[in-house]
């Protein structure tokens, strides 16, 4: 996962079980491993114990998350997710536990930890591999105990938590090489849901690019729509940034053919794999060429930072309203990201 916002729209997809979703909190795929993956996510929901989903970065693992949480008795209490690679050791206790006022310099007013303010609700540890050895046993503290101490605190807290946690890596050979605690991850995997790359669900790509058309597509403007060449390059793709860069590329796509007019060509797409159907003069070619580089790199630079502009600006060395307006020139949604406009 990672990071960022989810993948995908829920709201577009309640009730249709057919050609077009497997119909379970707005999960989009029809292909059999993608199926199996989730099939016993109802059941997992039910429960309120520790789930570990694993899977290649953008395959949609904070989506299953929320999928778990919206299924459950929980859905009416927060979801907070955390970005473990994130939390340095010097902030740990203080993010995850919180701390009274004046627990250390600087401390003005007393702060919630994240585990509080997911209390009755459902915490996410993205990138839980990141967890540093500190990290980990103040975790497994709170598992055994499902206590809570603010720094600064003489008191413990009492908790209702249900943890699911998310990673890109293998925590079994991170434990094997020691660099993992084995109590830890056992307490964690209680239930697993290992997610498929796009590249073995090679038939939900249509599926799921009609769904981001109708989810990034202007909504007082006839919907955008995908050339047989573009169909084809988005086939011929291996997309190994999975669903994420499946949903990027419709977003390209949907920008540059709505400046241009007429239905999305492989080239609106900026993939490896898409060749222009016509012959581009010099002057449209440099044109593309600087507008899908900027495109990029805007994405990446909002990845990075979570959809926080501000933070982004400065990360970038620009102004905010400079940041913001080449945002919106190139059709940019920080809220896709977890941030706000």
């Amino acid at each position: 996962m990672g990071t960022g916002g989810p993948v995908f729209d829920s709201s577009m997809l309640s009730g249709d079980m057919g050609s077009r979703s497997h119909g379970l909190a707005g999960l989009v795929g029809n292909a059999p491993t993608f199926r199996e993956a989730i099939s016993r996510l109802p059941d997992i929901a039910r429960s309120d114990l520790p789930v570990l989903i694993t899977g290649e970065t953008g395959t949609g693992k904070e989506l299953v998350a929320r999928a778990i949480h919206e299924m459950s008795d929980r859905v009416s209490h927060p979801f907070i997710p955390i970005n473990c690679g994130r939390l340095p050791d010097a902030l740990l206790e203080d993010e995850f536990f919180g701390y009274e006022r004046w627990a250390f310099t600087g401390a003005r007013t007393p702060r919630r930890g994240l585990i509080a303010e997911a209390e009755n609700g459902t915490l996410l540890l993205d990138e839980i591999d990141s967890l540093t050895s500190r990290g980990q046993v103040a975790l497994l503290r709170v598992l055994q105990d499902r206590n809570v101490r603010r720094v600064g605190a003489n008191t413990k807290q009492r908790v209702d938590v249900r943890f699911v946690c998310a990673t890109n890596a293998s925590i079994a050979a991170l434990v094997d090489r020691g660099q993992f605690r084995p109590d830890l991850y056992h307490r964690l995997a209680v239930f697993s849901v290992s997610l498929p790359p796009l590249r073995e669900r090679g038939e939900d790509i249509p599926l799921l690019a009609r769904h981001f058309l109708i989810k990034h597509g202007p909504s007082a403007e006839p919907a955008c729509v995908l050339t047989s060449e573009a169909e084809a390059a988005l086939l011929a793709h291996s997309w190994p940034g999975n669903v994420r860069e499946l949903e990027f590329a419709v977003i390209r796509g949907i920008t540059y053919s709505r400046r241009r007019g007429g239905p999305i060509e492989p080239f609106d797409l900026g993939l490896s794999t898409a060749t222009p159907a016509r012959q581009l003069s010099y002057k449209e070619t440099k044109r593309l060429s600087v507008e899908y580089w900027e495109h990029g790199y805007l994405v990446d630079l909002m990845r990075r930072h979570a959809g926080n502009v501000s933070a982004a600006a400065r990360g970038a060395g620009m102004a905010r309203r400079v940041l913001q307006r080449m945002l919106g020139r190139h059709g940019i949604d920080p809220r896709i990201f977890g941030g706000q406009a």
